[in-house]
């Protein structure tokens, strides 16, 4: 596991009392794989930020914006040292300190990038949003052990939505829809899916949803990657938390253990979910899936993520789609049904906590 801070010199991101998403929390920024030889650009919570790694594998998030002339700095180059502004070559530090101004001996005392406290732990690369009261991060960024314990193989990728964030947390809180729209991947029985054994708990700043699916039709992605012998007893259960979701699916032979136990065999899916705001209307998902192959461990990885992939394109056109129609019947009401329980939870829990701060 790797973890690793960038400790702000001087001029820290300026606070966001007046965001319209919920601070004083570590939001997914980026993969560790994703920092190699170029910067990031990325939007986040309405803020342009550069991530990037330092040659001393240290990473960085600075404001995207050069203070001498503006330019985005994730259209530099990076060097052993820092980040070098693509304009007129002033180098950064991983502090956002400039360190050289190409043709000048002096650094003026002001060419200072603000920048953002930053976390690499697990594969995941973790920025913390702060308001006026908590530019300092108030706790650690979650751990996932699921990338680093070795127990399970994994791989992830990141998409950018057209939809508002919390759309694709009702997506994945309720999923009762994986018989209609994943057919050809995770789906089965849609009336299985429908009326599932369900128990949704929640506390202040967490829901969890748990689904039972006793006797079912394996669905595709499953045969693919697993030996069943027939029909299967299928689990979901979905942790919802304010910056990320994590999910852990997975199935037995029918009748041949408990799949209420923690420790059940049988073929899992453990997701990783980091959904973190662009813009009010805008988003980034930040995906993996570990699986625990039982032989051809590679092969059956591979067949695992190609499965995941059309999964989450096909979520992407849908929760796509939606908002778009949303827009398109701006005002319109919406009816609640039984499976959006954990859904309108996980927004009452987000609607509570901002109005306590605001």
């Amino acid at each position: 596991m790797t973890v690793s801070l960038a400790t702000p010199f001087g001029s820290t991101a300026a606070p966001q009392d007046s965001s319209p998403f919920l601070l004083d929390q570590w939001y997914v920024g980026a993969w560790s794989w994703e920092l190699k030889e170029k910067p990031v650009g990325r939007t986040l919570l309405n803020q342009p930020i550069v991530l990037f790694r330092t040659g001393d594998g240290q990473v960085a998030a600075l404001e995207n914006r050069c203070c001498h002339r503006a330019l985005p700095l994730s259209d530099g180059t990076l060097e052993a040292e820092g980040l070098r502004c693509g304009y007129h070559g002033l180098l950064f530090d991983a502090t956002g300190k400039c360190i050289e101004v190409p043709g000048q001996s002096k650094v003026p005392g002001k060419a200072i990038v603000p920048a953002y406290h930053i976390r690499e732990q697990d594969s995941i690369i973790w920025v913390w949003f702060g308001s006026a009261a908590h530019s300092e991060p108030t706790s650690e960024p979650p751990t996932y052990p699921i990338h680093s314990s070795g127990k399970y193989l994994f791989e992830g990728d990141v998409y950018h939505y057209n939809a508002p964030y919390q759309l694709i947390h009702d997506n994945l809180l309720d999923l009762s829809h994986l018989g209609y729209v994943h057919l050809r991947t995770i789906g089965g029985n849609a009336k299985i899916h429908m009326t599932a054994d369900m128990t949704v708990e929640s506390d202040e700043r967490s829901v969890k949803v748990t689904r039972y699916m006793r006797n079912s039709v394996p669905p595709p992605t499953y045969t693919a990657a697993y030996p069943f012998k027939g029909n299967i007893d299928r689990w979901q259960e979905i942790e919802f938390h304010i910056s990320h979701l994590l999910i852990w699916t997975g199935a037995v032979d029918v009748g041949s253990e408990s799949i209420e136990n923690p420790e059940r065999g049988g073929f899992h899916m453990r997701g990783f979910h980091g959904v973190t705001p662009e813009t009010e209307t805008t988003s980034h998902y930040f995906w993996s899936m570990a699986t625990n192959p039982v032989s051809d461990p590679e092969v059956t990885k591979k067949k695992v993520i190609e499965q995941t992939i059309l999964t989450f394109d096909e979520d992407k056109v849908v929760i796509e789609s939606q908002y778009a129609n949303m827009c398109q019947f701006s005002g319109r009401p919406m009816v609640d049904i039984h499976v959006d329980v954990g859904a309108n939870r996980a927004r009452r829990i987000i609607q509570h906590l901002r109005s306590s701060v605001g």
